[in-house]
């Protein structure tokens, strides 16, 4: 297994990127070569300094590309050492690329090349943020580092709640607790018998992702920890990754008008079968509406009446997700270091 080292993003693998991820041992939108190169140009919205180094490791054997570290250099408590692209705040599931078989050789091979190449240079720590519980990645690379000669911590990171969907609308609700079930049902029905016309919009046209972004993150300034959280670089971050969904057919921009104004909003990702929420907004003027709750009513039935297996409120423990029927993961740090 032979791996290579590139310091800038490998236009020649991007197709061969996003296939072995299709197969690999995880799969989400975060791990696309599109995501990540702009998260790259904007070092995470300014979460990371423009020093970083990019650092992907791709291996191959016979030619055929068979895993990849999308790694980068950068200082991180103290200490320089490698991270996965999208670390740390805004990419809520990252792993390794590759598939299930070749998993074993490739954690070994990994830890070698960053034994031989990076421990020279003083970078003798992987830390692995944002990595599911349950991947597989996290047993291999442990298995690895005890015949690598590198320590292992294992951290637990945060929530990271879900629902499984049944395909069906009031059989979702009938699985949901009866006090919530009864407050999903009559603020939706109170919107809908109000004297204005409530109604959910999905952006849809090509020309107007621009305009629907900016939107949204104008429902989203209006709460004051999101406003300070939407500096200029994060929002170049979101303009990015909303246009790049759009283009790969997985945005799901929704918004929740009432009388013809933006009173609510969701970005999430429709990929793989499943509804990701990413974040979303409300206009303060429409709190006897409940929009919040509205839409994230609509976009359940519209998950469940579309066949959509799950709904994914990724990172997070706010109570509102348990409302909704939400079960827990987690999500974990793994430290490997020599």
């Amino acid at each position: 297994m032979d791996i290579t080292l590139y310091n800038s993003f490998p236009v020649e693998l991007k197709e061969n990127w996003n296939r072995l991820l299709s197969n690999g041992v995880s799969h989400f939108p975060f791990l696309r070569y599109e995501y990540l190169e702009d998260w790259w140009q904007t070092r995470g919205g300014g979460e990371w300094p423009l020093e970083a180094e990019l650092a992907i490791l791709a291996a191959h054997e016979a030619g055929e590309l068979v895993g990849i570290a999308p790694l980068f250099i950068a200082e991180h408590q103290g200490q320089k050492c490698l991270l996965l692209l999208g670390s740390i705040e805004i990419s809520d599931f990252l792993d390794l690329i590759v598939s299930p078989d070749r998993l074993a050789d490739f954690s070994q091979a990994l830890l070698q090349y960053v034994t031989e190449h990076f421990v020279p240079l003083g970078i003798k720590t992987l830390d692995l943020y944002n990595l599911l519980d349950d991947s597989p990645s996290i047993e291999s690379l442990t298995s690895a580092a005890a015949s690598a000669g590198f320590k292992v911590n294992r951290e637990r990171l945060q929530h990271s709640p879900f629902i499984t969907l049944p395909g069906d609308w009031e059989r979702y609700l009938e699985s949901i607790d009866k006090k919530q079930r009864h407050e999903i049902r009559r603020k939706m029905r109170r919107a809908a018998e109000g004297d204005v016309l409530v109604e959910m919009v999905f952006t849809s046209d090509a020309n107007q992702v621009e305009q629907d972004a900016e939107a949204f993150m104008s429902l989203m300034a209006q709460d004051p920890e999101k406003a300070a959280f939407l500096k200029p670089e994060m929002r170049e971050q979101f303009r990015r990754s909303i246009r790049r969904a759009f283009d790969c057919g997985c945005l799901q921009l929704a918004f929740l008008k009432i009388g013809g104004e933006d009173a609510a909003a969701y970005l999430n990702f429709d990929y793989l079968n499943r509804v990701w929420v990413y974040n979303s907004g409300v206009d303060r003027r429409f709190m006897e509406y409940s929009p919040g709750w509205v839409l994230l009513g609509h976009l359940l039935k519209w998950a469940n009446e579309n066949g959509r297996s799950e709904f994914d409120f990724m990172r997070g423990n706010e109570d509102y997700k348990y409302k909704f029927g939400a079960v827990d993961r987690f999500v974990d740090r793994l430290t490997l270091t020599k």
